[in-house]
């Protein structure tokens, strides 16, 4: 279920939602259970909000729920938490990957369509030299190829280090209990990490920033999408449009809208990630762990409602090419006027049609 203020976030539902978390800390439980070779299945209720502002974090209610001798013990509510919020944003990542990937397709089908489709080139708002909307599509496609590549090179490390990140009491339960971690991110299928990083939140801001610099992709995509569907410039419609409540006349570009919307929330979010991480302290930090946890699940359930918002908005753009070339030609001296003579703008495109076919090579490596 989505948020009336949040258009668009039940696309994310179930993926980042409190069940989604507490799902994944009773995974991270029942995974430890069996590294441990201890028995009982691990199964948690409702968790009050109450007990969770007495505990500070909704850890210790869950354990409190499970009773199972020996369940969490080498473990610190930290421990469980940060797994767990890893395996959700895994989860939300690898969904995030799939729409990029149905972006780029529409967009390299764009990118080839209209290689050679003359528009004009504007820098700085004024008209410069021709360009095609073809390379403007490659430009969007190359950072949509992009922000995939941060995704996929994210990493998602197990947490796991005891009271103070030195596995203390893990080392009474287990005669190695480095192996003992290890164990736990092949159960949970994690990555493994030589020290916990309780206070050393790399693994947090790395997410963050590619979560950022897919927002970035996609909001410069929208934004370009907004200026071109103007209605005195009207070189493509975005055909998600929806009604006013006030102007029957108006059919407002929905999606680049909240794409757009995405776009310009997801970089504060991506800063509070760092401003946390460069205030944690000691080896377990006051405050500044628990101001990151709404800033990194709103980020997911941002970036990824804005793939999905972008992969229907792309699916469904039209482009006017002829739009673009009468504009293109009746402007043809200014467009012109760097070469120093006049004539047919599509004589004046550079390697244009190359770039598009190099970006498409890239894509097609990817598909």
């Amino acid at each position: 279920m989505g948020s009336l203020l949040e258009p668009g976030s039940q696309r994310a539902a179930g993926l980042v939602s409190d069940d989604a978390l507490v799902e994944a800390m009773v995974r991270v439980e029942a995974a430890w259970l069996r590294v441990l070779g201890l028995p009982g299945e691990v199964k948690a209720g409702a968790l009050a909000p109450a007990d969770v502002e007495a505990a500070g974090n909704p850890v210790l209610p869950l354990v409190k729920s499970l009773e199972i001798e020996g369940a969490h013990r080498g473990l610190t509510s930290q421990d469980v938490l940060d797994t767990a919020l890893m395996l959700v944003a895994r989860d939300a990542v690898g969904r995030m990957v799939v729409e990029l990937g149905r972006v780029a397709d529409s967009l390299a089908g764009l990118a080839s369509e209209h290689r050679g489709s003359v528009m004009v080139g504007r820098t700085l708002t004024q008209y410069a030299v021709p360009v095609t909307f073809g390379l403007k599509a490659a430009q969007w496609l190359t950072g949509v190829l992009d922000a995939g590549d941060a995704l996929r090179a994210l990493t998602f490390p197990v947490q796991c280090g005891g009271a103070a990140g030195t596995l203390a009491l893990v080392g009474q339960l287990r005669p190695d209990p480095i192996a003992a971690a290890q164990a736990l991110a092949g159960e949970l299928g994690l990555a493994a990490t030589d020290l916990s990083w309780h206070t050393r939140r790399t693994p947090v801001t790395r997410l963050g920033d590619a979560l950022v610099e897919t927002c970035d992709a996609l909001g410069h995509l929208a934004g370009d999408v907004l200026l071109l569907g103007r209605p005195e410039v009207g070189e493509v419609t975005d055909t998600s449009a929806g009604g006013s409540s006030t102007m029957p006349h108006k059919r407002n570009p929905v999606l680049s809208v909240l794409v757009r919307s995405a776009a310009l929330q997801a970089p504060q979010l991506g800063a509070q990630l760092h401003l946390c991480a460069a205030s944690a302290e000691d080896e377990r930090s006051a405050g500044a762990w628990h101001a990151e946890w709404p800033a990194l699940r709103r980020l997911l359930e941002l970036t990824l409602t804005a793939s999905s918002q972008a992969a229907d908005l792309v699916a469904g753009l039209a482009v006017h090419a002829d739009v673009m070339r009468r504009r293109a030609e009746s402007v043809a001296d200014d467009l012109l006027s760097e070469r120093g003579t006049s004539g047919d703008p599509a004589s004046y495109l550079g390697a244009a049609g190359e770039l598009v076919d190099l970006v498409l090579a890239r894509w097609e490596k990817t598909s």
